[in-house]
């Protein structure tokens, strides 16, 4: 296998990582304003992520670094087309990020009633946008012959790609929800469990239809059948939260989003980024990537450090794997 594809692979896992770990991130913020009744389990509800959610974002610092160093052509153009939206998504992640360190900073109701709006915000704007700018890549986006994006903002506000918005936030707030109901105990169990039953009935036909037309537009086989499983594996979460089963559902829900992200880039490859105008301006793994020495350095530096970087966040997930009550949250804290 060429060290191109090969890196489009490891691509994908990144961002595939990435919507697995920080979808839940994402879903628990979206929900905070649900389940924080008042500030205790406000606090409770952050507390179930505040251990891992910036550990969660090295994925995507890592996959837009990759994609640097890897593919160039790639990267100019996806951060110059997609200026705007990507910009708006950093705001919204530092903002959330402020958001988890300076909630706690100071007493006043008033104080918290803002920073749990950004974190709302912070979680809702990306959940979003990341839907649309992955669903704009698959579509392809108007790219002439020097690839350079030659498309305004509301060329990337299309219908499917506004579906595939709504795909990722249904899909990130029931993993969430299901993230919830896996890490708490007592009232939040029961509530987290009951919205990700609700939740399911918005997230399956969303999903659906985004998976049937991605299946209907692209006609790929490998893509439609990975499309096919990331469906099964989303009925099972619905089976497994309403028989209560949170850590079988949170694998189905983690599942589903694995699934869909490999059917995506299956189903781009060998493309990274079609052009609308001409397929000849699409840009592929051969055309956008770096020379090979520089692949193959990538590739060492890889091989040494990814298994040390899994393995510590495998053990902080370890660490604070105990389910969370409202016991737990002290009268005042850090959150």
């Amino acid at each position: 296998m060429e060290l191109t594809t090969v890196w489009f692979l490891l691509i994908g896992v990144l961002w595939a990582g990435y919507f697995l770990l920080e979808g839940f991130d994402f879903g628990v913020g979206i929900l905070l304003p649900v389940v924080g009744k008042d500030d205790t389990s406000r606090r409770l509800a952050i507390n179930t992520i505040g251990p891992v959610w910036d550990a969660n974002e090295v994925w995507v610092l890592v996959a837009g670094g990759a994609t640097f160093a890897a593919f160039p052509e790639w990267y100019a153009t996806l951060f110059s087309g997609f200026f705007l939206p990507l910009l708006i998504i950093l705001v919204a992640l530092i903002v959330r990020g402020l958001a988890f360190e300076y909630r706690g900073k100071r007493p006043g109701a008033a104080w918290k009633r803002g920073w749990d709006r950004a974190i709302f915000w912070g979680s809702l704007i990306p959940a979003i946008l990341w839907g649309v700018a992955f669903g704009n890549i698959l579509r392809g986006v108007p790219i002439d012959a020097n690839h350079e994006y030659v498309g305004g903002f509301f060329n990337l506000l299309n219908p499917y790609a506004l579906l595939g918005g709504l795909t990722t936030l249904s899909l990130f707030t029931l993993h969430g929800a299901v993230f919830l109901a896996l890490k708490t105990d007592g009232p939040m169990r029961e509530q987290a469990g009951r919205l990700a039953a609700r939740l399911a009935l918005v997230a399956v036909p969303v999903a659906a239809a985004f998976l049937i037309w991605t299946g209907l537009t692209h006609e790929d086989g490998w893509g439609i059948a990975l499309s096919v499983l990331a469906a099964l594996a989303l009925i099972g979460a619905v089976l497994a939260t309403r028989a209560r089963r949170e850590g079988w559902a949170f694998t189905a829900t983690g599942a589903t989003i694995l699934l869909a992200v490999a059917a995506l880039f299956v189903t781009l490859f060998p493309n990274v980024m079609p052009s609308t105008l001409d397929a000849a301006n699409s840009l592929t793994v051969t055309n956008a990537s770096s020379t090979p020495y520089t692949l193959k350095v990538m590739t060492w530096v890889a091989v040494c450090f990814t298994p040390i970087v899994l393995i510590y966040q495998g053990w902080t997930y370890w660490v604070f794997r105990k389910r969370l009550t409202l016991s737990d949250i002290p009268a005042s804290g850090a959150h």
